[in-house]
């Protein structure tokens, strides 16, 4: 995974349809070059986790994510047992030895690769070079972040059954949080840092018609600006990259050539997510499309 400049990956990123800035494609580099995570927060929407998929696009490795939620652990991330099969093979065993089992040799057998299901965190290590996405570090607890710091500083991990399972070569580890809850400084200090603003208003029209290469440059902009307005109000949810995409594809799906209050009424559930949103939307339309 050799990158030699941050402006390399930039354009490495744009050639699989990601549009970094200056400041993410150099934090990006840095991470890559330096071998430490790199830990992304912003708004639902900036592109966290796209950012993950589109470097794997870009540096042609393989991409792992571990989604986190509430009460993941160890097993869920790391390394689980395969028991159904294992009870099977002692079942066989028992089957075979005509009565006359060894213990100790049947415990052996079952503990081996054959049996070891393997999690995001420990294919990560096996598989490296590639990228590890940690989507929503937020979502998990305090045990949890300190078991996935003490796997990050070494890229390894011992495995009782097993022995030590080490990376060869350092994956590139991504990590993302909405910011629902601080993340300890431990685990940031590991890391390098950098925060997703929603893009300006000239590169969420480059990414509308790089993703929709059939949008009009009149209906990108509109889309575009439309969406800026709904993200200065109070809304509940306020639109994401994500979403202004789906609103452009939805107009372009319908044959609209430009967003007018009409094709905004009947589409804002491409943008908007809760009713409460769209019901305020609705009642203002022409200051939502003003401009």
């Amino acid at each position: 995974m050799s990158v030699p400049a941050p402006q390399d990956l930039a354009k490495a990123l744009d050639g699989v349809g990601y549009l970094a800035d200056d400041g993410l494609a150099t934090a990006a580099f840095l991470s890559l070059r330096m071998h430490r995570p790199l830990f992304c927060e912003g708004e639902p929407g900036t592109g966290k986790t796209s950012l993950a998929t589109s470097l794997a696009q870009a540096l042609g490795v393989p991409l792992i994510r571990l989604q986190c939620h509430e009460g993941i652990d160890a097993t869920q991330a790391l390394y689980d047992w395969d028991f159904p099969r294992q009870l099977l093979h002692l079942r066989a065993l028992e089957a075979a030895s005509h009565g006359e089992l060894d213990a100790d040799a049947a415990e052996q057998s079952l503990y081996t690769e054959r049996f070891l299901l393997a999690r995001p965190l420990l294919r990560a290590l096996r598989e490296a070079p590639c990228v590890l996405l940690v989507d929503e570090i937020d979502r998990a607890d305090d045990e949890f972040e300190a078991f996935l710091l003490e796997v990050l500083s070494e890229n390894a991990v011992t495995l009782p059954e097993i022995g030590e399972v080490r990376a060869e070569v350092a994956p590139l580890v991504i990590l993302t949080s909405n910011r629902t809850r601080e993340v300890h400084d431990a685990l940031k200090r590991r890391c390098l840092y950098h925060w997703l603003e929603h893009p300006d208003l000239a590169r969420e029209v480059q990414i509308l018609k790089r993703r929709l290469p059939g949008v009009s440059d009149r209906l990108a902009a509109q889309v575009a600006n439309a969406v800026r307005r709904l993200r200065a109000a109070e809304l509940l949810k306020p639109p994401g990259v994500a979403e202004t995409i789906d609103w452009a594809e939805a107009l372009l799906a319908l044959g609209k050539t430009e967003l007018d209050a009409e094709a905004a009424a009947i589409t804002l559930g491409a943008v908007l997510k809760y009713r409460e949103d769209a019901d305020r939307v609705r009642v203002d339309l022409d200051a939502l499309l003003a401009g």
